[in-house]
């Protein structure tokens, strides 16, 4: 059995017609595009043959558990694609159909995974930023050109300067991240700083913070995991070490922050991908935090908090802890190496299994070598030796972040089987 393959259509080029001329779109009232263009019919082959696996479906109809000689592969119950991810996707393939001769850019990644911004590249959408972009910022986008928004969304302040150009807009932000949005800016208004549980460094959280703190309204503060939420703590209870934490938190807190003034209300949101029991905690620490300084009964005056983690991500990662009541022999999480919530599916998966986090097939050099990033926060990719376990029977565990399509995973799984099957003959 061989690795699925794929065999990309044609750069830009349509691979059906429509029957029909499809009805005018229209934006919305703000002037952006936000529904697509009534033309997901006519991109649905393109996306099945870049997208789609066939061994994955068998997967699923056979109860997400497959073997080949020596090796069972058990598959997560839920896994890649999400509806917003989905949706994004489906925004970029209809903004090329429906704008053939234009120049089309997005602002960064739509998601992080590797394969569907290269196939983007190849129907000709270019990057404004980020690992895919080729010189061309948000400076020479004009008035004739199309601008997609990522699933991640844009800060206001980058929205505001592509308004100004006079480009077309098409949004494909999340609505779990729209959701957060509206959160932290009623924070804002109710005199309450947004303390952000998320990478002050990702595009979600960096629109995020621009709504908590847009027009000066309103602060925000971003910690990145338990540690960072301690400190954050301490000074609540003490009110001591504001200095320091002004240095530490320079580059992940609103201009002008304060730590004496900002941190009297507090209300607590996180980035979407964030792993869910990690933000939960955060939030509890920082109500005790707040009960310890101004007494139970006025916590909640001090105190407010909201679980924003989306429920794809929520689905993905009880999927792993479900899978882990009776851990696999060895765990793949495939996913985008930038992947905030591949990540945390690794994390999770690591500590009950052996665990490699993988962004496609190439990743898995042979059963001597695998690239992978270890599941450690700020750990870098790297290549292990003898990875493979020798132990018979194996049972080897797969998931796939939200932004993995279907046809990575179906390649991976292949793979693995292929394996599988040479050993069982041996």
């Amino acid at each position: 059995m061989n690795p699925e393959s794929i065999t990309p259509p044609t750069p830009s080029t349509p691979t059906a017609q429509p029957s029909a001329a499809p009805p005018e779109p229209k934006p919305s009232a703000d002037g952006i595009f936000r529904r697509g263009f009534g033309l997901k019919g006519d991109i649905s082959a393109d996306l099945a043959d870049d997208y789609h696996s066939q061994l994955v479906e068998e997967l699923r109809s056979g109860g997400n558990r497959m073997t080949r000689g020596d090796i069972e592969i058990r598959l997560a119950k839920e896994f890649g694609f999400c509806y917003g991810v989905d949706k994004a996707v489906d925004f970029a393939y209809e903004a090329r159909r429906n704008f053939p001769d234009r120049r089309i850019f997005l602002t960064a990644e739509i998601i992080h995974n590797p394969r569907v911004n290269r196939r983007l590249m190849e129907m000709g959408i270019e990057f404004l930023s980020g690992q895919y972009a080729k010189g061309t910022t948000l400076a020479g986008v004009g008035p004739g050109d199309v601008v997609v928004l990522p699933a991640f969304g844009v800060s206001i302040g980058e929205l505001e300067q592509l308004q100004a150009t006079g480009c077309v807009l098409v949004d494909t932000t999340c609505g779990s991240v729209i959701h957060v949005w509206k959160r932290v800016e009623k924070y804002a208004r109710d005199g309450f700083t947004s303390l952000i549980h998320g990478k002050a460094e990702h595009e979600e959280t960096i629109a995020t913070a621009s709504y908590a703190s847009h027009g000066g309204r309103g602060r925000h503060v971003v910690v990145r995991d338990k540690a960072e939420a301690e400190l954050i703590c301490d000074f609540i209870r003490t009110g001591e070490g504001g200095e320091a934490l002004t240095k530490k938190f320079a580059d992940a807190a609103s201009d002008g922050f304060e730590f004496e003034r900002d941190l009297g209300r507090i209300g607590v949101a996180n980035q979407t991908t964030m792993l869910s029991s990690e933000s939960l905690e955060i939030g509890a620490m920082v109500r005790e935090a707040m009960a310890e300084r101004y007494g139970a009964d006025a916590a909640d005056a001090h105190f407010r908090s909201f679980d924003t983690i989306c429920h794809a991500t929520q689905e993905r990662q009880d999927a792993v802890a479900e899978m882990m009541s009776e851990p696999p022999g060895l765990m793949i999480v495939i996913g985008g190496f930038n992947s905030s919530n591949t990540g945390h599916l690794s994390e999770i998966a690591s500590e009950h299994c052996p665990t490699y986090h993988i962004e496609d097939l190439e990743c898995m050099i042979s059963r001597d070598r695998i690239r992978h990033k270890p599941p450690e926060p700020g750990a870098e990719p790297t290549k292990t030796e003898r990875w493979y376990p020798e132990t018979r029977p194996l049972v080897i565990g797969v998931t796939a972040g939200a932004s993995t399509p279907n046809r990575v995973v179906g390649e991976v799984i292949a793979l693995l089987l292929e394996w599988g099957e040479g050993e069982g003959e041996a």
